[in-house]
């Protein structure tokens, strides 16, 4: 082989090794965008650079996988859905505190599936593995609890907490949970027949 050979030939597997490489370092990204959606672009734009947020988020499965999760038992759904209902109804007459008791009773459902529950940034970090399409309805949630011990949150911004908060809940669930808020309920049937 001549010289010349030698180069074109070391040049062309550099070349392909770089192509692989390039591959590779896409095909992770596709699939932490389609694993992670928004958070994706959440993690992205709190990191210094794409290869760190990515890092993390390699590091929230890794630490995701040794988690213990438990599935929901039928009744334990149903207990937790008429929970839910009974918050909703409660809302009309005390915004503030049934938002408090709102954020409670997500953290009670993430604490019965397995997870962890001490800081709110662990929280999101091992719900975003498999929740990450409602981790903004949870985060605005706990923001606007948070405003709202401080005496700061009007009661639009409470309903919003209400819908936010479901969004996860019904995640976490895994079933769709009445998407009426209380002042949107209709009479009982009942009551319609009594009124005719």
């Amino acid at each position: 082989m001549s010289p010349t050979q030698i180069v074109v030939t070391v040049l062309v597997i550099l070349v392909v090794a770089a192509v692989a490489a390039a591959l590779v370092v896409a095909n992770r990204r596709r699939t932490l965008r389609q694993r992670f959606g928004p958070e994706y672009d959440h993690v992205i734009a709190e990191q210094d650079s794409r290869s760190a947020a990515e890092r993390e988020l390699r590091d929230r499965e890794r630490r995701h996988a040794e988690l213990e999760l438990v599935p929901l038992d039928p009744a334990a759904r149903a207990r937790y859905a008429e929970a839910w209902e009974e918050l909703q109804v409660r809302f009309v007459d005390s915004p503030a505190e049934t938002v408090g008791q709102a954020d409670e009773l997500v953290t009670r459902l993430i604490a019965e599936r397995g997870y962890p529950t001490g800081d709110f940034s662990d929280q999101i970090a091992h719900l975003s593995v498999e929740h990450a399409r409602t981790l903004s309805h949870y985060r605005d949630a706990h923001e606007i609890h948070l405003r709202n011990s401080r005496g700061e949150a009007s009661t639009e911004d409470l309903r919003q907490a209400l819908v936010h908060y479901r969004a996860l809940f019904a995640d976490l669930l895994g079933e769709e949970l009445a998407s009426r808020t209380p002042e949107q309920r209709q009479p009982d049937a009942a009551h319609d027949a009594t009124n005719r």
